[in-house]
């Protein structure tokens, strides 16, 4: 069960930072993941069995997916991106099924008719009882305004609230158990704050901070995620190359000399050449990049400088970094400055890891295809 979910994850964060659009600051692969911890809380209460636990788990890592392509319809494509991933990992069809039933029970305009919709449903509104519902609102507002192309006023916006509050019910027994409570204070502030006539401005503004912040500690986070997996795949290569090598030098290369062997020279040269290639561009693509590491009071001043990156500053005095990081810290816009860099640079990182990473895969599959033609051949010919 772990092996296709945890291939499921790597496959759905690598399909949202690649594709998801920067507007999506709600429906993203942190909603995701709280979505599967949250399946995973309730399928434990309520005592499913492994089979069950593992479609309703996948079903949560797919079931927001198809935003890729926009809001409308998203459910549908979910389930056919699931469709496609399970089919290419050989998952069983009856499996399959249930998978798709529960992404698509998702769909607030359906009604639950398993235990395992029921799990699904539940968690994908478990944010209505979490005690920081506030920002989660204001994130999916902003997205809301975003993707729609419109500009709600706040009483607006929690009047909306109210009604989606109003209308939804949790299914599970231990969604009723636990959140319930938590889901009615949260609507009883919702009402509060729309009685309210005063003081809206400054906690909107607080909200929209943490909205911020919320996102960039986000997408750091999945950029670091997907750093860590193109080292994974740098290191796979590396290894199996070294391998390679170290069989043909050890075994085949000392019979190349023996009389009835010399058709066996250029095949085997060919693949020593393509693995080499290969390891070469595997440590490239994981061979780190230090900058100057100094800086100057004027960058500072100016506000050229990011630093939040190492490369930036390891080489300078303990009180000059000091000094300059409160600089930063007393200054909003030039935190969210630093932090806007760290993510561009992040990527450019990624890019070339992942460009070295493809080119890499390719002259390795090219390598194993002309070595193999090259063996036959030589042998046919010989």
């Amino acid at each position: 069960m772990n092996d296709i979910i945890k291939k499921a994850e790597l496959f759905v964060i690598d399909i949202f930072n690649s594709s998801l659009p920067e507007t999506y600051v709600y429906h993203n692969y942190a909603h995701t993941r709280y979505v599967v911890k949250k399946v995973k809380e309730i399928a434990k209460a309520e005592k499913i069995g492994d089979d069950e636990k593992e479609a309703v788990v996948l079903a949560a890592w797919f079931h927001d997916l198809g935003y890729i392509d926009g809001k409308k319809g998203h459910e549908q494509r979910s389930a056919e991106m699931a469709t496609q991933f399970l089919k290419g990992h050989d998952y069983p069809s009856e499996k399959t099924a249930v998978v798709l039933s529960c992404i698509k029970a998702t769909d607030f305009n359906t009604t639950p008719e398993t235990l395992l919709h029921q799990i699904i449903r539940d968690a994908d509104t478990a944010h209505f009882a979490e005690e920081d519902y506030p920002n989660y609102s204001k994130m999916l507002k902003t997205e809301c305004e975003i993707i729609d192309k419109c500009n709600l006023s706040k009483s607006e916006w929690n009047a909306g609230n109210i009604k989606v509050f109003n209308n939804h019910k949790y299914f599970t027994p231990y969604a009723n158990a636990t959140w319930l409570a938590p889901k009615i204070k949260n609507l009883h502030a919702l009402n509060k704050a729309a009685d309210k006539k005063s003081k809206p401005e400054a906690v909107e503004s607080n909200r929209s901070e943490r909205s911020v912040d919320t996102l960039f500690r986000v997408t750091i986070k999945n950029h670091i995620t997907l750093s860590d997996i193109a080292d994974t795949k740098a290191n796979i290569l590396l290894s199996v190359n070294a391998i390679i090598i170290s069989v043909l030098i050890s075994n085949l290369l000392p019979k190349l000399s023996e009389s009835g062997h010399q058709y066996l020279v250029v095949p085997t040269i060919t693949f020593v050449i393509f693995s080499a290639i290969s390891i070469i561009l595997s440590v490239m693509a994981t061979r780190p990049n230090v900058t100057a590491g100094t800086f100057t009071k004027e960058d500072v001043a100016d506000k050229k400088v990011n630093l939040l990156f190492f490369g930036n500053f390891y080489k300078m005095k303990l009180s000059d970094y000091e000094e300059a990081l409160k600089v930063v810290m007393d200054d909003k816009d030039y935190l969210y400055s630093s932090m806007t860099k760290d993510l561009y640079f992040l990527g450019q990182v990624l890019s070339r890891k992942y460009t070295l990473l493809r080119w890499t895969y390719t002259i390795f599959i090219i390598g194993i295809i002309v070595s193999v033609v090259s063996f036959g051949l030589s042998y046919y010919f010989q």
